[in-house]
């Protein structure tokens, strides 16, 4: 496998922008959910998905107390300290009393990260306090060039 650059991961989640939000889709310019960029962003760098993805429902964590994302992040990317991330890494949200984590972001800069949020899409918009107190883990793509 060939190394990663940040540029890399940032241009092809870009690429992603204005994409609508759809529940557990994963298709550019269609549809896809935050878990939906992060494999269109994985299959544009390394040409295949990361691996099987269970259905899941939006409350998905809730009753089984299970972190799933954080699971799956930790088995296909590095975890790395929430204070070392840079652009082009991957972060997990946990919402405010939420059992667990359940949405991902990509950081494009120090304080811009892109998403796909419900009702809104692909979106690049600001990593503001808010945001950055609900950071549960953080991760980076396999092979990044640091």
């Amino acid at each position: 496998m060939t190394s990663i650059e940040r540029q890399q991961i940032i241009a092809s989640a870009r690429g992603w922008l204005g994409t609508p939000y759809h529940h557990q889709a994963s298709n550019k310019g269609i549809g896809c959910d935050c878990l939906g960029l992060i494999r269109g962003v994985w299959r544009e760098l390394y040409g295949a998905e990361v691996g099987p993805v269970p259905a899941y429902s939006p409350d998905w964590g809730d009753a089984s107390n299970a972190d799933s994302l954080l699971v799956a992040g930790r088995t296909y990317m590095q975890e790395i300290a929430i204070a070392d991330m840079g652009p082009g890494d991957v972060f997990a949200i946990r919402w405010r009393g939420a059992k667990s984590a359940k949405h991902l972001g990509i950081l494009t800069g120090e304080t811009r990260f892109i998403h796909a949020y419900e009702k809104c899409g692909v979106v690049e918009v600001t990593l503001s306090p808010h945001w950055r107190r609900m950071i549960a883990a953080a991760f980076r793509f396999p092979d990044l060039e640091v």
